[in-house]
């Protein structure tokens, strides 16, 4: 019996792994590549040079692979690439990349996207990471594991979202939140360490206590950016710690030290 709904419209040329289901009225371009086990819902539009890989559930009426939105855009061969294990559902619209970047948009492994989420073109989006209903990302975002961003954020383009770090709903987001960090606002703002998100996955109780120790550094101490990375980089290199929490330490510190567009502050 055949996975793929006879409606379906599926360019010969499309790569698709005969385990894929397909439902009715889906149209599938030719340098598609879908990988086994992926299950597609009706109405949806897979096309570009757009790679998906295994155990995927990608819902009705979404959109992937599509040029990007942008105005230099010419027709250039860019790509779309998804991993694994993600969950992808109604509307969502995912585009390919820009010769301005990589060239390429890329969709981790066990995400899971909500309903009218919209990534555009040269987001690099990691693993695990949960997008809310309507979240909005522009170009050239970086999110990285873990992260959440709540329902009807809109994050500006060029911005990085550290690992495990949370944006409240409704949030307008125009500059990197750090690792762990929660931010929320219509600026949005910090307000404190990620804390029950690091306990659920599994971050020990003194890998905690450091974290809201750099925490403090950056934003309550009353120091400038400068004077808070100088204070974070001593913290890291403190020999009394765990090499765990020294780790994350230092990830936060490179996080900083990399920040183009600045942090929220």
């Amino acid at each position: 019996m055949s996975l793929i709904h006879p409606t379906a419209v599926i360019s010969p040329k499309a790569q698709i792994d005969s385990s894929v289901s397909i439902g009715p009225y889906t149209v599938i371009g030719e340098s598609v590549k879908i990988g086994a086990r992926t299950k597609i819902g009706s109405h949806t539009v897979i096309e570009g040079c757009t790679s998906i890989g295994e155990d995927n559930t990608i819902s009705h009426f979404t959109s992937l692979g599509g040029v990007p939105q942008d105005m230099k855009y010419r027709g250039e061969p860019t790509e779309l690439q998804i991993g694994n294990h993600n969950t992808i559902r109604e509307f969502t619209t995912i585009h390919t990349g820009t010769i301005q970047d990589q060239g390429v948009t890329k969709i981790g492994h066990h995400n899971w996207i909500m309903a009218y989420v919209h990534i555009a073109h040269d987001c690099v989006v990691g693993d695990h990471t949960i997008f809310s209903s309507n979240a909005q990302v522009a170009g050239h975002v970086i999110v990285g594991d873990w992260a959440i961003l709540g329902g009807m954020s809109g994050v500006h383009q060029f911005v990085r979202i550290g690992q495990h770090a949370m944006l409240g709903g409704a949030s307008a987001l125009v500059q990197d939140i750090p690792p762990y960090v929660i931010a929320a606002g219509d600026k949005a703002q910090p307000h404190g360490l990620n804390a029950e998100g690091l306990k659920r996955r599994g971050f020990t109780p003194e890998t905690i206590a450091v974290l809201r120790n750099a925490y403090r550094i950056l934003y309550k101490d009353g120091l400038t950016f400068d004077e808070a990375k100088v204070a974070i980089e001593q913290l890291s290199l403190d020999e009394s710690l765990l090499a765990d929490s020294r780790i994350k330490v230092q990830e936060f510190l490179e996080f900083l030290a990399a920040s183009t567009r600045g942090i929220i502050r």
